[in-house]
């Protein structure tokens, strides 16, 4: 399992989230799955500023499921809380796409959560790409990343 590592990031983008009671468990903390959902605001969001979502990848002819995704709780969360989901593009020249991710709590900064997510690229036959799709080398020229 890859740790997070701010330094090598090339791309980030920040969104945030409020904690609802219907992601608390009987500990009336944040279950431990819902970070995983946070994850993905984080990816949609990130998708959305730098035009690489979910729908953009899609409409090039690929998938990106994922195929690691790690977690790693500092503090929890609790209903109400306000949360940063920082979300770190991790350049790689494997065809793959990889973040990182931070989650603050908002009002004292502290971290409350760290992860990580690889995604490949499968064409519309479900077969995995070996080589970095043409689209995306093209994103990764737009943002200076190659």
């Amino acid at each position: 399992m890859r740790k997070c590592n701010p330094a090598i990031a090339s791309l980030t983008d920040t969104t945030t989230i409020r904690v609802r009671f219907s992601e608390v468990d009987s500990m009336q903390i944040v279950w431990h799955g819902q970070y995983i959902r946070y994850f993905e605001d984080g990816r949609e969001s990130f998708g959305k500023r730098y035009g690489i979502s979910y729908m953009d990848i899609y409409n090039n002819g690929f998938m990106a499921p994922l195929v690691e995704l790690a977690c790693q709780f500092k503090k929890p969360l609790t209903v109400g809380d306000e949360a940063i989901v920082e979300t770190r593009y991790i350049n790689t020249d494997a065809a793959k796409i990889q973040f990182d991710y931070i989650i603050y709590k908002a009002d004292d900064n502290l971290v409350v959560a760290t992860g990580s997510s690889i995604q490949v690229f499968l064409n519309t036959n479900r077969e995995l790409e070996l080589l970095n799709p043409e689209f995306y080398l093209d994103w990764k020229k737009k943002w200076g990343i190659i």
